[in-house]
């Protein structure tokens, strides 16, 4: 038992409970303000777009540099907690989250946003596992069913509430507010967390593949920063993009090559023996890239095709947040009584389903039925997480549950960061060849041009008129790029079903800790 929680049950009941309840408010306070940060900034992309003076594929930068930084420093924040106390470690990471959140906000130029938002990534990936086990140890056992209800809440808001509360700052300030609105949570948090939470015992003594480490960094890093630069760039007609690739494949293979043969990797190859785990790490992967790639087309889908405006927008995408948190709350009473297996199956058909239906989506799409779509898509990622959750964890040696909830928050958040560079780069590249290719059909010998109802409407002779033309033909060139982008990600979403079929059915070894505790870093 950590020193906190010592501290805690060794107090007076009555100063126990009101120590308890502050360092809950701040943990949580802590743990919305990062949840919230992975989908706040998604409704304000088109505005930073144009604020930053950069392209569509540039701005998505904004994204995926976050999500890299945050999922490669997810693996050593266990190394880190018990070398420099969790409180210490705790303080410095929302401190530093606070100042990068303002530095976002202040950002004038893309460069500095994508490296403010690094800095951001860096910082905030420990606040939510910290968080979580902070809530554990401040807890008895009898309460920490009820205190992870908590947490989980806390942790689903930030889906509910990131694309209203970013919609509502942006068109009532600006999206730069997207960022400041963090510093009076995380200053609050600072000083709580200074004042109220125990440090825990700290071992100088352990070390961290530091090797390893920075190779893994090293060949994700350089992949991330290909697939974003090379829409840009021309791909591989780019020396750019060949040096990247080949720093890349350096960086995996030295990283496995170190694996295999150094006796303590920090994350151990014999954690694939377990075949479910290896199973639902490649099924994580599949889900990481549905999971926020869709979002990524979507956001702009409502604002730049439909022609909502931001707040609107906001309101259409939380509704995923909404279905997700049904699901997660259904899902795990269902967890008694079905196979897990089969409620993945539920949940992938319906994630499935709602990628098909997006990809009719056109200029007069009804609000209703994106609410309806993002609803289905929600409830099936929520039966998806919670299960696959309980197959991969339940039969994973507990010595090795660290080592897996750190790769399990990588791999998802490299499937998420993948996802979001390629539909982009997809519907870039599309959309320019969609608008050459109907640009064709615009002659004066097209009847469709020539008829009465369209001439009176549209003198395509006139300079007005073809600037009319011409912004119809770009729209209609988008929504058949974004048609084919949903497309792309439904088949991604339909090569996931084999893998149930590897899946081997488990109970829950007796003895052992409930596998929806995984998620903790020890």
């Amino acid at each position: 038992m950590s020193a906190a929680a010592a501290s805690l049950q060794a107090a007076p009941a009555h100063e126990g409970g009101a120590r308890r309840m502050l360092l809950t408010v701040c943990v949580m306070m802590a743990t919305i303000m990062q949840a919230l940060d992975t989908t706040i900034a998604n409704v304000a992309l088109p505005y930073m777009q144009g604020g930053l003076g950069t392209t569509q594929d540039q701005v998505n930068w904004v994204l995926t540099s976050y999500i890299v930084a945050a999922a490669i420093m997810t693996s050593p924040l266990g190394w880190m907690s018990a070398r420099f106390g969790r409180k210490r470690l705790f303080i410095v990471c929302t401190a530093g989250f606070t100042l990068a959140s303002m530095l976002c906000g202040a950002a004038q130029t893309i460069e500095q946003m994508v490296l403010f938002r690094l800095l951001q990534g860096v910082f905030g990936a420990a606040l939510v596992p910290l968080s979580q086990s902070v809530m554990l140890d401040a807890y008895p056992v009898e309460q920490r069913g009820s205190a992870m209800a908590i947490w989980g809440m806390g942790v689903m808001l930030g889906p509910i509430m990131g694309p209203t509360l970013g919609g509502w700052l942006t068109e009532t300030y600006s999206w730069r507010w997207v960022f400041f609105v963090n510093l009076p949570f995380g200053v609050l948090t600072v000083l709580g967390l200074s004042a109220i939470m125990e440090e825990t015992k700290t071992n100088k003594s352990l070390t961290f593949d530091w090797l390893g480490f920075i190779a893994l960094s090293v060949g994700i890093g350089s992949l991330q920063l290909m697939l974003d630069r090379g829409e840009q760039v021309g791909w591989f007609d780019s020396s750019e993009i060949v040096a990247e690739l080949a720093i890349a494949i350096a960086g995996f293979y030295f990283f496995l090559s170190h694996a295999f043969t150094t006796p303590r990797p920090f994350i151990p190859i014999h954690i694939f023996r377990d075949r479910n785990f290896a199973v639902g790490v490649v099924f994580m992967f599949i889900v990481g890239i549905i999971l926020l790639a869709t979002m990524a087309l979507v956001t702009p889908f409502i604002q730049n095709v439909l022609g909502y405006p931001v707040l609107t927008s906001g309101l259409l995408l939380g509704t995923r947040g909404i279905g997700t948190l049904i699901a997660m709350m259904v899902v795990g009473r269902l967890l008694r009584f079905v196979d897990a297996r089969i409620l993945v199956f539920l949940g992938l058909a319906a994630s499935t389903w709602a990628l098909w239906a997006m990809i009719g989506f056109s200029p007069n799409t009804s609000a209703t039925h994106i609410n309806v779509v993002n609803i289905v898509q929600g409830l099936g990622l929520g039966f998806v997480f919670v299960p696959l959750n309980t197959v991969a964890f339940a039969t994973l040696p507990a010595e090795l549950r660290t080592d897996g909830t750190a790769l399990w928050t990588l791999i998802r958040n490299i499937g998420s960061s993948i996802g979001i560079s390629i539909v982009i780069a997809e519907l870039t590249s599309k959309t320019t060849q969609f608008h050459s290719q109907l640009v064709e059909h615009v002659t004066p010998f097209n009847d469709a041009l020539n008829m009465p109802d369209v001439k009176s409407v549209m003198d395509w002779t006139s300079d007005a008129g073809r600037a009319m033309l011409d912004a119809i033909v770009t729209q209609q060139a988008a929504v058949i790029a974004y048609s084919n982008d949903f497309k792309l990600m439904m088949f991604i979403s339909l090569s996931a079903f084999p893998l149930l079929l590897l899946i081997k059915k488990s109970a829950r070894p007796q003895g052992k800790p409930d596998p929806s505790e995984a998620h903790v870093m020890e």
